[in-house]
């Protein structure tokens, strides 16, 4: 694994783990009372996979999810 870094005194690689994480707590993490280790774990996953990437609208990407953004990109590139 290699770290993702900026230059010096640009903040941007930090900036983007510290909103999704801010994100995945006010949208999970906050009214969660999960049973066990297994039961957050699932909660996450589906989180990830499913809402964040499949389902919430990005406004940082002209208000589709992650994945119908990479699809239309995708597109794109191949039409080109």
């Amino acid at each position: 694994m290699i770290a993702s870094m900026s230059r010096k005194g640009n903040c941007w690689d930090n900036a983007v783990a510290e909103s999704f994480f801010a994100t995945l707590e006010w949208e999970l993490v906050d009214e969660a009372s999960w049973q066990t280790h297994e039961e957050a774990n699932q909660a996450l996953a589906e989180y990830i996979e499913i809402w964040y990437n499949r389902v919430r609208l990005h406004s940082s990407l002209n208000d589709l999810s992650p994945a119908a953004y990479e699809t239309q990109l995708t597109s794109r590139l191949k039409a080109a």
